[in-house]
């Protein structure tokens, strides 16, 4: 069974923290949380963009960036940033991989970018523009390391309620 995990470092905005958990559940990733947040795991918000998914969730908080590295040693991280030097599709993702992702207002230190130059990765976006909406950020990431991996143990073909796709196809 393959493993992706999604940090979170310092979440702000409790509407992306739900989208984003919403993701993880859907796909089966893992969400790892770095505190201070900037709200509280009771929020309306957070629950109500999470909808009913919670109990499909993974999830683990830390008191600190230090704290999530010491209990995760040994992994392999890919720090998303708008700052970052390549493109996140010319990496080639290993399974049990975790893709980290900074504040709303700030994204990640940029002393943790500088010494990890060869993980660092940004999506493309047009000159100017501020940066992407972090929990589609994390979607567009997320389905990019699950593209690269075949979508394990995801459903790949859809049904209608009222027909057969087979039928089409022997028409």
């Amino acid at each position: 069974m393959s493993e992706l995990n999604i940090v979170l470092v310092e979440p702000e905005i409790p509407q992306n923290t739900g989208n984003i958990a919403r993701t993880c559940a859907v796909t089966g990733a893992r969400l790892h949380i770095v505190k201070p947040m900037g709200f509280t795991p009771t929020d309306k918000h957070l629950k109500r963009s999470g909808l009913d998914y919670w109990n499909y969730l993974d999830l683990t908080y830390y008191e600190n960036l230090e704290d999530f590295f010491e209990k995760t040693k040994g992994g392999t991280y890919y720090y998303f940033s708008k700052k970052a030097p390549q493109k996140y599709t010319d990496i080639a993702y290993p399974d049990k991989c975790y893709i980290v992702f900074g504040k709303e207002t700030k994204g990640l230190p940029e002393d943790l970018l500088f010494h990890n130059p060869d993980t660092t990765v940004r999506i493309p976006m047009i000159d100017g523009a501020r940066c992407l909406n972090l929990s589609s950020a994390a979607a567009v990431a997320a389905y990019e390391v699950l593209r690269q991996w075949d979508f394990p143990e995801l459903v790949n073909d859809g049904r209608l309620k009222e027909y057969d796709w087979k039928a089409v196809n022997e028409s």
